[in-house]
């Protein structure tokens, strides 16, 4: 980016609050909502989201009256507006006339209106209209003293990540001429198109990857990839710019999806454009772990923020309406979650929505004041947490230490899940947490990083997943393990490059070296079929999802495979490299208390702690302010527990002298006074 520091959130505390649609409410409405936001401790909402229709009810004709109101409401009540362009949702009129902006699937249907985000990326006439719009409200308000923050769309690719109509296809070839300079051999040879007859001879023989008869070219379809999240990120960055001209003061934000569902942008590339991360985080009802969810997406926002501010944007309350089945949260669960962000980093928390809808797609979305008013725990919990909060205004700006670095990585993610794999069964989400949640459980603060991060401030880096590797990612791990690192590498790693080319000689490809092992042959395991382990591993350590045929140049054997057409092979490697580094290589999935086991042991090795030691269930997370620290201990078994500590307990106010209580289901947070 090219301007200077970004602008700060001029919010006190932890921010609090939640979208607020004023406009799905009769105007008396609105006096009764400030009422209740003071009661609930809420400092500041999001609005404007989806009002475009109301804004502009036809092309450059604007209705502000209502905003003005609003703003001028929320102002006189004390409240701050992350005020959003609209653009989202643009009104029926803007595609009445422009019916080419309607976004095409993938078999060449196009979509109709109704919904949001229902426009074509790619589209110059949509592009036009959200700038357009975007202009006449931050000319309205950039001086308005409610303003606090803009909010640039929302939730960029929800529903049309990909467009595949004309339109997106000459911009997908604009696209592929900048990345290859113009040169159509380049192309030719970084796709491999000498395969089943797929030579390009002019540009504009090259498609988006419609539908087909069979499997379609794996480089055609991660460059497609990289362009859609480039392409919305365009979009994203040209109306921060307006938004910039009018108020370079006033810091924006859109807010990501960092969750177990969504995978479509690369959030690396799109963090440094916004002055303040923000996202949004949903349970999935059927994970029975959700709360290791909500660590996992909040540590990676924290490291995509690189240290700057973020904000948790949007959770829910209760039950989300877009799952097979949606499920309320229990008793202290909607308080356990908010805090679990701040624990992580979030220096504001904000929910959809303040009022839950009587009308429209989300009506049965739970929210703030739910659909049973204020007599309901909903409103209780919601009241309860904003007075959290309050107590915690301290802990704002306050950050995380991490010793152990995991590689997260959007190419090697999208490459992965490509059709064609070896197996079908792996997914890169779920690679990464079963290697994150040994060390969430056991306290060890973790950062997310790329391939190319500069990795010397940790003592332990463990890449569980990385399919794709560039030659640069894979020289800076091996450099990093040269130096005296500790490397932990998961299998299927290194196997192609940046092109998904498969890197010949052998697996796992860019990292044979420097693990010292040599694989021939893959032999990934059937569904629900499993090999045991022997060695240096706990008895009866199983396997599951993948095994390969490796052979030791140089590295040690810790485990071997008991059974199976493998009986007696690696599985398990460490290679001592460099000046006192080593690497390791997982050429299996362990069950979950092996791989428990093998991590800790990988942590003891590089010298990592955890933070301190909790009960099973406890979550123990630090935060470092500048004089002290803040220990933040969440209870997720119902069982409670008393942990050793001294300093404050900031949620009661009370002093802390040898140990804290949890109470059951609940938390506490300790300022620790450093010495």
């Amino acid at each position: 980016m090219s301007h200077g520091p970004a602008p700060a959130l001029r919010v006190p505390g932890i921010a609090y609050g939640g979208d607020y649609n004023p406009e799905q409410w009769p105007e008396e409405t609105w006096h009764e909502d400030m009422r209740l936001m003071h009661e609930a401790g809420v400092t500041m909402v999001s609005v404007g989201i989806f009002s475009w229709a109301l804004l502009e009810p036809e092309e450059g004709r604007y209705d502000f009256s209502r905003m003005d109101r609003l703003l001028d409401l929320l102002h006189d009540n004390g409240i701050a507006a992350d005020l959003a362009t609209p653009t989202a949702a643009p009104p029926a009129w803007f595609f009445r006339a422009n019916p080419d902006a309607l976004p095409v699937d993938r078999d060449g249907r196009r979509l109709s209106y109704g919904s949001r985000q229902t426009f074509c990326p790619s589209n110059p006439a949509y592009r036009r209209a959200a700038l357009r719009i975007a202009r006449a409200v931050s000319d309205r308000y950039a001086s308005h003293p409610a303003l606090a923050m803009w909010h640039v769309h929302n939730e960029y690719g929800c529903h049309n990540a990909a467009c595949y109509c004309d339109t997106s296809a000459a911009a997908f070839r604009g696209w592929l001429r900048a990345r290859y300079g113009d040169d159509l051999d380049a192309l030719n040879h970084a796709w491999g198109t000498t395969f089943w007859s797929q030579w390009y001879y002019a540009w504009d023989e090259i498609l988006p990857p419609r539908a087909s008869g069979a499997v379609g070219n794996p480089t055609h379809q991660l460059d497609w990839r990289r362009f859609c999240s480039d392409e919305l990120l365009s979009l994203c960055t040209a109306e921060r710019a307006v938004l910039r001209d009018a108020a370079p003061d006033v810091p924006a934000t859109t807010n990501f999806m960092v969750m177990r569902n969504f995978d479509a942008l690369d959030y690396w590339d799109w963090a440094p454009e916004l002055d303040i991360v923000s996202n949004d985080h949903y349970l999935i009802s059927s994970d029975p772990e959700a709360e290791l969810d909500i660590a996992l997406s909040a540590d990676l926002v924290r490291s995509l923020a690189g240290g700057r501010p973020w904000l948790l944007m949007e959770h829910s309350t209760g039950a989300v309406n877009w799952q097979p089945v949606n499920r309320a949260k229990l008793p202290g669960e909607l308080r356990r979650n908010a805090l679990a962000h701040v624990a992580h980093g979030a220096d504001g928390i904000a929910f959809f929505q303040w009022r839950a809808s009587k009308a429209g797609a989300e009506q049965w979305h739970s929210a703030m004041l739910p659909h049973a008013g204020t007599d309901s725990q909903i409103w209780r919990d919601v009241v309860q947490l904003g007075a959290d909060l309050a107590a915690l205004a301290e802990v704002r700006g306050s950050t995380a230490s991490a010793s152990v670095a995991i590689v997260w990585d959007w190419d090697a993610r999208w490459a992965l899940e490509l059709p064609s794999q070896p197996s079908g069964e792996l997914s890169f989400q779920d690679l990464v947490r079963d290697w994150y949640a040994p060390l969430w459980r056991a306290g060890v603060a973790v950062d997310f990083v790329r391939p190319d991060a500069d990795l010397d401030g940790y003592a332990a880096v463990l890449a569980p997943s990385l399919y794709l590797v560039d030659d640069a990612g894979a020289a800076n791990l091996a450099s990093y393990a040269e130096r005296g690192g500790t490397l932990a590498v998961g299998f299927h790693s290194g196997q192609v490059d940046a092109n998904c080319h498969i890197r010949l000689g052998g697996y796992p490809g860019a990292f044979r070296e420097l693990l010292g092992v040599h694989t021939d042959e893959l032999f990934p395991l059937l569904p629900g079929e499993t090999v045991g382990l022997a060695g240096e591993v706990p008895p009866g350590a199983r396997a599951d999802l993948w095994s390969e045929r490796v052979r030791p140049v140089g590295a040690e054997v810790v485990a071997s495979y008991a059974d199976g057409s493998l009986a007696g092979l690696p599985a398990i490697t460490r290679r001592g490299y460099g000046a006192g580094g080593s690497a390791w290589y997982v050429a299996t999935h362990p069950d979950t208390a092996t791989l428990a086991a093998l991590l800790a042991r990988v942590c003891e090795e590089a010298g990592v702690r955890p933070e301190k030691a909790a009960a099973p269930g406890l979550e123990v997370v630090r935060r470092r302010g500048t004089d002290a620290d803040y220990v933040f201990l969440i209870d997720h078994t119902g069982n409670g527990a008393e942990v050793p500590a001294d300093g404050v307990e900031l949620l009661t106010a009370k002093p802390v002298t040898g140990s804290v209580t949890i109470p059951p289901g609940g938390v506490a947070v300790v300022r620790e006074p450093r010495p």
